[in-house]
């Protein structure tokens, strides 16, 4: 009589893989999420819509969550909200745009940042391993430029879309910054591929890469309150596709199979990470590696921050801080 089923994957209890291959997940209202509240003091408004229907195919749909400012000088002045993408983290296997870090964070960005948020759902592995992440992040830019487009042949009278498409900024977070670095490969400078929608830089918050070689911080660095190598080691083997490493090119940009960035020409990049947290080794040689290649990067180290800093405290002084060089970066590649 064989044994049954037991875990041998998990993923802090909110993602479990057992033996047989099944898999279990903890819906959103049995999380715990260690005294994280939801702080809507209601000077944002928003709504979910579908951007990927995948009921034809027997799977789930996929949604975005748009939020907007109430009341902002653009509005006052009848002049178009510009608008940001952001992509959550969670190793590709666990996160968001529901979880109330994610949306406190979205819900700081649009009114600090006065901007028309959209944050999009992705498939999650092990269910739907990568690339499929990469592609629903590019299919949820590409919805957008369907918006824009039927809003020129005067098709969409939709007050919640109908913003600047020519001042797109995309944020990610931890998995979302590694979705937002193969996003500004993909689409090069100028995004022409999704003209009348022009993406003018990308804010990479901690990018979520790997490799199989550890860095210093990897090593050295002290386990931070829910993260620590093991876990990480854990995403890559549960998200990449069956049998690869952490140097396969969706993990490690500078792998020995990734694709040559020197000639790639990209817009520019804002790179966040916190000066203690496990990834910081990593950011930051990637950072000075784009630098090395004359790609346009600007970054930041936040002392003493550990991993998520930003997306789970959106509302702290260094949160603060990271907003004020998000605006800086926002106005000086707007044009």
């Amino acid at each position: 009589m064989g044994s049954l089923p037991h875990v041998v994957e998990d993923c802090l209890g909110i993602l479990q893989v057992y033996s047989d291959g099944s898999i279990f997940r903890l819906s959103d209202d049995q999380i715990d999420f260690h005294n994280i509240t939801v702080k809507d003091d209601g000077s944002v408004v928003w709504k979910d819509i579908i951007y990927n229907d995948r009921n034809k195919d027997g799977k789930e749909n996929l949604y975005l969550r748009l939020y907007k400012p109430i009341t902002t000088k653009c509005i006052a002045n009848k002049q178009q909200l510009p608008i940001i993408y952001f992509f959550h983290g969670g190793g590709f296997c666990v996160g968001s745009r529901t979880w109330p870090n994610c949306h406190n964070c979205c819900l700081r960005l649009s009114s600090e940042l006065e901007a028309l948020v959209i944050a999009p759902d992705y498939s999650l592995a092990p269910e739907y391993r990568l690339p499929a992440a990469m592609d629903d992040a590019f299919a949820s830019i590409k919805w957008l430029q369907d918006q824009a487009l039927s809003d020129d042949y005067g098709d969409n009278d939709d007050s919640w879309i109908n913003h600047d498409y020519d001042r797109v900024y995309v944020i990610g977070d931890s998995s979302g910054g590694n979705i937002a670095h193969h996003l500004a490969l993909r689409f090069g400078v100028g995004s022409p591929e999704l003209a009348p929608v022009r993406v003018r830089g990308y804010v990479l918050m901690a990018p979520f890469f790997g490799g199989s070689v550890r860095t210093k911080s990897e090593e050295e660095g002290p386990d931070e309150p829910f993260l620590n190598m093991q876990i990480f080691d854990r995403f890559w083997r549960l998200s990449l596709p069956i049998g690869a490493t952490a140097d396969h090119p969706l993990a490690n940009p500078f792998g020995p199979l990734s694709p040559k960035l020197e000639p790639k020409k990209l817009d520019p990049l804002l790179v966040i990470v916190g000066g203690n947290e496990l990834l910081k080794d990593r950011v930051e040689d990637y950072a000075n590696k784009m630098k090395e290649l004359n790609k346009d990067v600007h970054y930041f180290e936040f002392e003493e921050m550990q991993h998520g800093f930003f997306t789970n405290d959106p509302f702290s002084q260094v949160a603060n801080m990271v907003l004020q060089e998000i605006k800086y970066f926002m106005c000086k590649t707007s044009s």
